[in-house]
């Protein structure tokens, strides 16, 4: 019951439902999610556009034929563990599943799944040991402040 401060206002207190629902769609634009001044808008922004200048050695990376693999772009989810002490790459992906801040910074659709924490780590450590990552870098610090 709900504690209403007198008999008077007792009559105008109703207790409200607790009515759960499961929404089937969200029609909530991600880009809504991150706002204005938050400081991973300016590192997704030089992220996104330091890959165009290695597209070649990206490409090179990848077989033409077998499954789609996650593209190199989307591994700057890479970064965020840094940003936000996540300790593992399954922790990672399971922040990815449920926070829309995480699925903007990834450009991954609300109904887009996470990859599965052990594709995610494979990918990311083919780069890794690929060298690409550092080209990656040096081209993110090459890009004008």
């Amino acid at each position: 019951m709900i504690h209403c401060p007198s008999d008077a206002i007792r009559r105008w207190c109703v207790r409200a439902g607790d009515n759960r629902t499961g929404e089937l769609f969200s029609y909530v634009d991600l880009e809504a999610r991150a706002r204005r001044g938050h400081p991973l808008r300016a590192i997704r922004t030089i992220v996104n556009e330091a890959p165009a200048v290695l597209e070649r050695q990206f490409a090179a990376l990848y077989s033409p034929i077998g499954r789609p693999s996650i593209p190199p772009e989307k591994l700057r989810v890479s970064l965020l563990p840094a940003f936000h002490s996540i300790r593992s790459a399954r922790l990672l992906m399971e922040r990815l599943r449920y926070d829309p801040l995480f699925r903007w910074f990834a450009e991954l659709a609300s109904t887009t799944p996470a990859s599965d924490h052990s594709v995610f780590s494979r990918n990311r450590d083919r780069l890794l040991d690929g060298d690409i990552a550092a080209k990656l870098w040096a081209a993110v610090r090459a890009l004008p402040r």
